[in-house]
């Protein structure tokens, strides 16, 4: 993990965290709650100034930000003075009504939702391009033995997918996020089988490592050379873009999956490799090294399509960037959902280490491809993660959003505020599950990490 990884992953998480923080902020101040102090960032105090009864700092640590609400310190007071409740002194946290705390405790996860649908409607309305294979599959059956979803729903190998629930799709990256979240969900496939249309049903089975929808089916990719390694075996032994391989020593293939796959079995060292150069059929000599697990790097990267993506106008920027907001949500919950459903937990929740790693490496992939596609990619993905803020802050989890607001819910209904102890009780339960939380995420991190 480089350095300059490591800082666009805290400055990307410390954006998200920020604006979680800024919708406290802006209820807090509606409730009349009194804000002691706003912070960009966390640590020593580098500069700020004090306006009214807040002060607002920059500090140190570009890592999110906090929002000191006057009273928020109520348990060492009411700890120390031995009391039921909690102080209420004019303008603080606790002296508001339940319903106005509800309220602060909810802005700060509904603000993440902001942030997203912000960033979606502003990506969709500058336009990104995506590079992708078509829409054509091939079984994963054909190649393991196993018997997948697809091979029970009726697909086979050549289909081309142009429907998913009635919405058309023309790339396999579109399948693939499909099925990913999807899981245990029946879909209504179209197909197109050599002009012949077709209505299948499947259900993604759910891949308990990582708790996506799984289908079992790869893309299916033409062997048509696009560009080659600079050293790679293949440009070695004098093949060049636009070349489409045909044959492996003898072996013929239509799709790469093919060509893998023989390779992987039967791992020869020297390869003779037939391919067809426009008009004219010429032999190539590939020297191929193999991993152990009988994967190999023949240099090549195939031709693929590129899908432009751009909404019409600013209110189709919106309409879109709503949409994909809400089926974010939906995606998260459900796969928060799939952690209770036998998912490895080590693989499929990621701790700060790896959400930082992550936010700086597709930050950095992006920028290697130009200045734009780095901010749309990065923006998208804070988009995601945001959400993911937004779900888990509102878990009805002790120390988070949703325990305070399950507390002030209980409050408003009872007309009569829980006794310090109680709630001390409460938020150490929370922590209790926190730190479990905080220590497993850890050690998958280090597992990740490790290559694990």
């Amino acid at each position: 993990m480089s350095i300059v990884n490591i800082v666009l992953g805290l400055l990307g998480l410390g954006l998200v965290v920020f604006f979680h923080e800024l919708g406290h902020f802006i209820m807090a101040r509606l409730a009349g709650v009194e804000v002691e102090e706003f912070s960009l960032g966390w640590g020593p105090k580098l500069a700020g100034f004090k306006y009214g009864n807040t002060i607002y700092r920059i500090s140190a640590f570009p890592i999110g930000g906090f929002c000191r609400m006057k009273g928020e310190d109520s348990y060492r007071k009411a700890m120390e003075q031995g009391l039921d409740e909690f102080p209420k002194e004019p303008g603080s946290y606790f002296a508001a009504k339940p319903l106005k705390r509800i309220m602060i405790a909810l802005a700060g996860p509904l603000m993440n939702v902001v942030f997203a649908i912000i960033v979606f409607s502003a990506v969709f309305a500058i336009g990104y391009s995506v590079q992708s294979w078509g829409n054509r599959i091939v079984l994963a059956s054909e190649f393991s033995g196993e018997n997948y979803p697809a091979d029970v729903a009726g697909l086979k190998s050549g289909d081309a997918i142009v429907s998913i629930n009635g919405d058309s799709v023309s790339s396999f990256a579109e399948i693939q996020e499909a099925f990913a979240l999807s899981a245990g969900r029946p879909m209504e496939l179209g197909i197109d089988r050599t002009g012949n249309r077709l209505d299948l049903r499947v259900v993604p089975s759910m891949d308990k490592e990582s708790g996506a929808g799984k289908v079992g089916v790869y893309a299916w990719i033409d062997t048509r050379i696009d560009d080659l390694s600079p050293a790679g075996p293949a440009r070695l032994a004098g093949l060049q873009a636009g070349d489409v391989l045909l044959s492996a020593n003898d072996f013929d293939f239509s799709h790469s999956a093919a060509l893998y796959d023989y390779l992987s079995r039967e791992r020869p060292e020297r390869v003779r490799v037939v391919y067809q150069r426009g008009e004219s059929i010429g032999e190539a000599p590939l020297i191929l090294v193999y991993e152990p697990d009988g994967s190999t790097d023949l240099g090549v990267l195939w031709s693929r399509i590129t899908l432009e993506i751009k909404a019409t106008g600013p209110v189709d920027a919106l309409a879109r960037g709503w949409s994909e907001t809400v089926k974010t949500i939906g995606a998260t919950f459900r796969g928060i959902g799939s952690l209770f459903m036998g998912v490895n937990v080590l693989r499929a929740v990621s701790g700060p280490a790896r959400i930082t790693w992550m936010v700086g490496q597709i930050a950095a992939d992006g920028f290697s491809a130009g200045l734009a596609s780095g901010i749309t990619v990065s923006f998208n993905f804070l988009a995601v993660l945001s959400i993911g803020l937004f779900a888990m802050n509102l878990l009805p989890i002790p120390i988070l959003d949703g325990g305070w607001i399950v507390l002030f819910i209980i409050e408003a209904v009872r007309r009569k505020a829980a006794k310090v102890k109680t709630v001390l009780r409460y938020q150490t339960i929370g922590l209790v599950a926190i730190a479990a939380l905080f220590l497993m995420t850890t050690v998958g991190d280090i597992l990740f990490f490790s290559g694990r």
